[in-house]
């Protein structure tokens, strides 16, 4: 037995409430933030055991977390969205987390706080936090969350933060995206020497500049690694030293989100420092408005400017953008550089150098990012600059794929016009209306190019031998869920006598492309809309790439209709449809749902006790897809990591299809699932089962269940 011993007689209803202590549940305000109205989610957390229950936490402790913790920081601002007339954002007061450079070759990041953000720390299960996350991002630039396996993508920032695994484990557990761990070898940390101990001091600003890095490389591209490398100092010189460690360890991608003034030594810094074929380095192109920085004006990276991103209801799309500007001193930044040299493939004819910048993607705090840092700060943040858009354009280069080896990936976007989102309006300064400061169609200098749509304008056009491949785009495609369907990829090369190899990523769930032919087919068999990229590669590597959705309907032929078939799958119509224990059905506040009121909370009492929960459905026999879903929060007051004292079984009739246990115990609600097509032409009972031994409680919460079928 472990634990001590809480023994008792069976907990009545009143009881319960007494019981049920392991659960505290912290209120907050509601939020407007990133042109959406949230509310903030109570944050839940597991209490630990003290012999009897433990005590609820305050509900006063989330609204005292309102003050952004920056020992650097240096000014606050008022941020609003200057972006189309679909926003819905209003003015956002703003605070830098990284003190303005006070000399030559000093860099500062380039991160921006709301500063009229509430603040909590950890989970929170039953709502977003404020802030765009990563399903809004793969919305609005189109992009496939499957994508990326293997890549690495190296944050470069300046100084340490202690708590970057940990918070970084806390964003991806919010928005349930794969674990990224030293542990599992997805996440690695180290100096600008390669050391992973000998670190440099810690400081709350570059922190929370690389909490937010972390965070966007994991909202776009979930299944890429990501190295965090730290210089020891803010210097060019600290900086270009973990550049080139970041490119040593073997990474792809770079992003570097800082910036400061230029000087007669920055064509040196670009020979040291930024010269890496086949690598794509991103850079950030600066907070202050119109007038260009460094490294952004580096001919060899991607300079990334900033939007405001807005949701447009009604368009094809789904979203608008236009320039980050906030006022004279707070915007995206873009300007002719003083000493560095135009690329070759930089056309544009108002600066006789290199002109910032390439490519953008949202940037403004007004409609910013959900970012979690605890480093000396109070939890879930929205952040915005251009050290957002960075990141974010670093993982769709790798996305797209490995770069071509002797190649500048900074040119491929110009290979690719048609490939992104132009930004038509907006500007950051006052330049006479020159487009270096003023959005039109095609190149300017705010937005570059435009912001991603697909991965399409991110791969090599080109090889050694000049080639160009161009994939048509098929435009957006609609089909019914259990329809045959078949699509026709067409793609053509400069060179003659080509053969042309296809894939694609995103498809639909049954189907897939020839890749001799291009031609895509097969059934889809789950309804939904598909991000998909197809791509044509030649016999010398160079390729081309087209994006565009592909929806699958929800009815379609085989006489299954796509359905949703349980009874009261939220809980809350009470019992409704459910078949359980007494009290498992509650909507009391000791325990949060995780939405809506009503949850299904199985044991928790501490004592010996059996909680059930059944529900009796029919699988179509004409259905070939069967899933069951639900979201399960594990709360126990038990301290072991290896043995499971109390346990929650998953049943379809006698047969088991999934098991639970205290060492299952977490911070929020994890969605499961469990398939369920063997079960079609049949009527099964599904059935939860929660057993506890004699002490030390566990509660297995429930809520929001669902059986899928099509």
């Amino acid at each position: 037995m472990e634990g001590s011993s809480l023994k008792s007689s069976h907990p009545g209803r009143a009881r319960r409430t007494v019981r049920r202590t392991a659960v505290a549940v912290l209120s907050a305000a509601a939020l407007v933030t990133g042109g959406l109205l949230a509310t903030a989610a109570p944050s839940v957390a597991s209490t630990p055991a003290s012999g009897a229950a433990a005590t609820s936490a305050s509900s006063s402790t989330a609204a005292s977390h309102t003050s952004a913790s920056s020992s650097t920081s240096a000014s606050s601002h008022t941020s609003a969205s200057s972006g189309a007339s679909t926003s819905a954002s209003s003015a956002a007061p703003t605070q830098r987390l990284c003190a303005v450079p006070a000399k030559k070759g000093q860099m500062a990041c380039m991160a921006l706080t709301r500063t009229d953000v509430v603040h909590h720390l950890g989970i929170t299960p039953n709502a977003t936090p404020s802030g765009y996350g990563p399903t809004d991002l793969q919305s609005a630039y189109a992009l496939s969350s499957s994508a990326g396996s293997g890549a690495t993508v190296a944050i470069v920032d300046a100084q340490d933060d202690p708590n970057a695994a940990a918070d970084l484990s806390t964003y991806r557990a919010q928005y349930g995206l794969p674990a990224c761990t030293t542990a599992n070898g997805c996440f690695k940390k180290i100096n600008q020497n390669g050391s992973t101990t000998s670190l440099p001091s810690a400081d709350s600003g570059w922190a929370g500049e690389i909490s937010l890095d972390l965070d966007m490389v994991s909202a776009v591209c979930p299944q890429c690694h990501i190295l965090l490398v730290e210089a020891t100092s803010a210097s060019m010189d600290d900086l270009g030293t973990a550049v080139n460690q970041a490119v040593t360890q073997g990474a792809k991608y770079v992003s570097n989100s800082y910036g400061g003034s230029e000087d007669s030594s920055d064509t040196t810094a670009d020979s040291q420092y930024f010269n890496h074929p086949g690598v794509a380095i991103t850079v950030s192109s600066g907070d202050e408005g119109y007038g260009a920085e460094y490294p952004a004006a580096s001919k060899y990276v991607t300079a990334v400017g900033g939007t405001a991103l807005n949701r447009a209801s009604g368009t094809t799309r789904g979203w608008t953008e236009s320039v980050w500007n906030t006022s004279s001193t707070e915007g995206t930044g873009s300007g002719c550089s003083a000493y560095d040299a135009k690329p070759t493939w930089q056309t544009d004819t108002g600066c006789a150098k290199r002109t910032i910048a390439d490519v953008s993607a949202v940037a403004d705090p007004a409609t910013g990012l959900a970012v979690y840092d605890s480093y000396q700060a109070s939890g879930w943040q929205v952040y915005g600059g251009t050290s957002a858009s960075s990141p974010i354009i670093a993982s769709v280069y790798a996305l797209a794929g490995t770069p071509a080896a002797g190649t500048t990936p900074a040119s491929y976007p110009y290979s690719h016009t048609g490939s992104l989102n132009d930004v038509t309006s907006g500007s950051n300064g006052s330049c006479g209306g020159s487009y270096l400061c003023t959005a039109k169609a095609g190149y300017d200098g705010p937005t570059g190019l435009g912001t991603p749509n697909g991965t399409a304008a991110f791969t090599n056009g080109g090889s050694t031998g000049g080639n160009t491949v161009t994939v048509t785009n098929p435009g957006a495609k609609s089909t019914a869920v259990n329809t045959a369907a078949s699509l026709q990829i067409s793609a053509s090369d400069s060179a003659s006598g080509q053969t042309l190899a296809y894939s694609a990523s995103g498809l639909p769930t049954g189907l897939s492309i020839n890749a001799s032919t291009g031609l895509i087919s097969g059934t889809p068999t789950a309804a939904g809309t598909y991000n998909v990229t197809v791509t044509a590669t030649d016999t010398t590597n160079a390729s081309g790439s087209a994006s565009f959705t592909w929806t699958i309907t929800g009815s379609g032929g085989g006489g299954c209709t796509t359905a949703q078939l349980l009874t009261n799958p939220g809980f809350e119509s009470g019992n409704t449809g459910w078949t359980t224990s007494s009290g498992v059905i509650d909507n009391s506040t000791g325990a949060p749902a995780h939405s809506g009121s009503y949850k299904a909370w199985l044991d928790g009492y501490g004592t010996t006790h059996t909680d059930t929960l059944s529900q009796s459905v029919t699988i179509p026999a004409s259905c070939t897809n069967a899933t069951f879903t639900f979201y399960l929060y594990v709360s126990s007051q038990e301290t072991s990591t290896t043995t499971a004292y109390d346990k929650l079984t998953v049943a379809a009739g006698s047969s088991t299809l999934a098991s639970y246990s205290n060492l299952n115990k977490g911070s929020g609600y994890v969605q499961r699932s469990v398939n369920l097509s063997s079960y079609k032409g049949q009527t099964v009972t599904l059935k939860f089962t929660g057993t506890e031994d004699a002490s030390l409680a566990t509660s297995f919460l429930i809520d929001d269940a669902a059986v899928n079928v099509s």
